[in-house]
């Protein structure tokens, strides 16, 4: 599986990004999809995750309500929608798939989860 991770840039805070992430390489239809931040000197620490079956969704605390995880089948890709965007939210952003298929379980925040990992976008918020 190759992930494709896109759409990050200079954004001033309050403001909106979509971050997309492309998947390819076999059918990925079947399997789950989260999404990851860096910041500089901090550990890589979750932020969203699909499930492709039902489309049911997981959020870290610190963006419900305001982030959005969804994705198109079809387009084998998964979005991100940030909105109401804070300093503290700028970071590196990674897209990551599990090694096998099937619905996440109450570990579907743990890096240990994904065995697949998109190159990461930059996302910047100018306070």
């Amino acid at each position: 599986v190759q992930l494709q991770a896109s759409g990050g840039g200079l954004v001033q805070a309050g403001g909106s990004l979509r971050l997309s992430c492309a998947a390819s390489g076999r059918t990925v239809s079947r399997f789950a999809m989260g999404w990851f931040r860096q910041a500089p000197g901090k550990e890589r620490e979750f932020v969203a995750a699909i499930n492709w079956s039902d489309g049911s969704t997981y959020y870290a605390d610190s963006v419900k309500g305001r982030f959005t995880i969804s994705r198109d089948n079809a387009k084998n890709t998964v979005y991100l929608q940030m909105n109401s965007l804070k300093p503290e939210d700028a970071a590196v952003y990674s897209c990551a798939a599990p090694r096998s298929m099937g619905a996440l379980g109450t570990s579907y925040y743990l890096t240990s989860t994904y065995g697949y990992w998109g190159q990461g976008t930059q996302v910047t918020v100018s306070s």
